[in-house]
């Protein structure tokens, strides 16, 4: 008797999930809740999960069944992929919701030019409000990561100069 989409949903199931069309990325299940969305899937390479329907058909279950790999924790040096690969003239970027934005950059002429192609690229007019490239702080900071179902992926801390795997950044308090 075959084996049906439901049965095949378990933790640890190493699948291929379809955002769009047949585009297939590899992925594992990490936990099944009690929704209509009850799939968890962490796709190889995120932090986070997908919820999803165990019979979504963009969702293909694998024969492997393997344990969850446990995400990585703690302090860690991010680069562009960790900012949802935003980079702007080669600067790692991120704006946070209170508006703040960070470069990846102790270099200030390469922290000005990306933070003005930013300002370009999203529409803003650098002399308006606060958006001014003349008061990027440069500062240390140390990037921690949060725990899978945390609201954000990762937390920074500011003015960390001396701990222990902290960068220098530049800043734009908002």
């Amino acid at each position: 008797m075959p084996i049906t989409l439901h049965e095949k949903a378990v933790v640890g199931r190493r699948v291929e999930y379809a955002y769009h069309q047949d585009v297939y990325l590899p992925g594992i299940i990490t936990a099944i809740t009690d929704d209509a969305a009850s799939v968890r899937v962490r796709l190889d390479g995120t932090r986070s999960n997908l919820a999803c329907r165990p019979d979504y058909e963009g969702l293909r279950y694998l024969d492997d069944v393997t344990p969850v790999p446990v995400l990585p924790m703690g302090r860690f040096q991010p680069t562009h992929r960790d900012l949802d690969g935003n980079t702007y003239r080669g600067v790692p970027a991120c704006e946070f919701e209170d508006g703040d934005i960070v470069l990846l950059t102790s270099d200030p002429a390469a922290a000005r030019a990306a933070l003005l192609e930013y300002f370009r690229v999203h529409d803003l007019d650098p002399d308006y409000g606060l958006q001014d490239p003349d008061l990027l702080e440069l500062r240390w900071a140390v990037f921690q990561w949060q725990p899978e179902d945390a609201e954000c992926p990762w937390l920074a801390t500011f003015d960390a100069e001396g701990a222990d795997m902290a960068v220098q950044i530049h800043y734009l308090p908002s």
